[in-house]
C-alpha cells in the first residue's frame, strides 16, 4: 500500500495512493498516528483502497509523508564508491548523524540555499520508516520493526558539514530533508536490498547504484541504533548514498539557484525539488 500525507482545501490529512488517485484514510491525526495504530487500521484501509473512491493526485499537494518525525538519523559512508570518492577508509563501525525536524521538506517543494552558503550538495537515499520499532532489536527481527520506505534526498551544506567534527549542522539546514512522495509499506517493497536508486541534476544523471551495495545493510542499521535508543513509530532512517556527489566531481559541482534535483528509487517513485536562494 502507498500512504501519503497531503493537503487539500486547506486541510492536511493522510491518504491512500491508488494509481493516479488519492483516497482519504479518514484516520484522525497524522501519519505517525496511522503508523502507531496500523494493526487496527490495516483491514479498513485495504477495503478503502479496493473501493477506489478518491480524487486526482494532481488536485492535491503532497507533503512529506512524516512531517515531524521524532527522530531523523542518517548513516554516512555506506556505499563503497562513495567511500572511495570521499577518500576515506571503510568504517569498521557505523557512522551516524542526525538531521533536524525542521529540515523535513515535501517531495516536490523548493529546496533552500541558505544565505551565505555556496556548497550545497545532493545525496539520493532510501529512507526506512520505523513502524513497531523497539529497543535491542536483533538483525534477524529488524524487518518487523519497519513500516515502509520512501525516497529521500540528504541535502548537505559541505562547508558546514566539514567545519567541525560533527556533521549534523551541515546536514540540518531548513528544507534539506525532502522525502516522499509517499510511504510504500514494507510488505509491498519486499527485500529493500534490491532497489535501484538514481539522482539527476537538470536531467543529467549524477548518481546510480543499487541498495544491494550497502556496506551496512538495513537490518544491521536497526540493530545498531536500537542498542542505545528506542526506535518509535515514524522515526526516519536515511540509509546511505552512493557515489557521484557534486563535491567529488572534478571540478566540483555544487547546486545553484534554479537547479532541479530529481531522486528516484525503483518501486517507490521519485521526488524533485528546485534549488532557490533563501529569501
Amino acid at each position: 500500500m502507498k500512504l501519503a500525507t497531503y493537503t487539500a482545501d486547506g486541510k492536511t490529512r493522510t491518504g491512500i495512493v491508488v494509481g493516479d488517485q488519492i483516497i482519504d484514510t479518514g484516520v484522525a491525526g497524522t501519519m505517525i498516528d496511522l503508523i502507531r495504530n496500523w494493526d487496527e487500521l490495516k483491514a479498513d484501509l485495504e477495503a478503502k483502497a479496493t473501493a477506489g473512491e478518491g480524487v486526482p493526485l494532481t488536485s492535491v499537494r503532497l507533503e512529506a509523508p512524516v512531517q515531524r518525525p521524532g527522530k531523523i538519523f542518517a548513516i554516512g559512508l555506506n556505499y563503497a564508491d562513495h567511500i572511495a570518492e570521499s577518500k576515506m577508509e571503510t568504517p569498521q563501525r557505523q557512522v551516524w548523524f542526525t538531521k533536524a525536524q525542521t529540515s523535513v521538506n515535501g517531495p516536490y517543494d523548493d529546496i533552500q540555499i541558505a544565505k551565505g552558503t555556496m556548497t550545497n550538495d545532493y545525496e539520493v537515499e532510501l529512507v526506512a520508516i520505523i513502524g513497531k520499532g523497539g529497543k535491542h532489536v536483533s538483525a534477524d527481527d529488524a524487518s518487523a520493526a519497519i513500516f515502509g520506505y520512501c525516497v529521500g534526498n540528504d541535502v548537505t551544506e559541505r562547508m558546514w558539514q566539514h567545519g567541525g567534527p560533527q556533521w549534523s549542522l551541515g546536514k540540518s539546514f531548513d528544507t534539506h530533508a525532502p522525502m516522499g512522495p509517499w510511504i510504500v509499506t514494507a510488505d509491498e517493497v519486499g527485500d529493500p536490498h534490491k532497489l535501484g536508486l538514481r539522482c539527476f541534476v537538470n536531467g543529467e544523471q549524477r548518481q546510480q547504484s543499487n541498495t544491494e551495495h550497502l556496506v551496512f545493510n538495513i537490518w544491521s542499521q536497526i540493530e545498531h541504533l536500537s542498542v542505545g535508543m528506542t526506535l518509535e513509530p515514524g522515526d526516519c532512517l536515511f540509509t546511505g548514498t552512493p557515489g557521484g556527489v557534486g563535491a567529488a566531481m572534478d571540478p566540483r559541482q555544487f547546486l545553484q539557484p534554479g537547479d532541479i534535483v530529481r531522486c528516484e528509487i525503483d518501486g517507490l517513485g521519485h521526488i524533485e525539488g528546485t534549488m532557490v536562494a533563501e529569501g
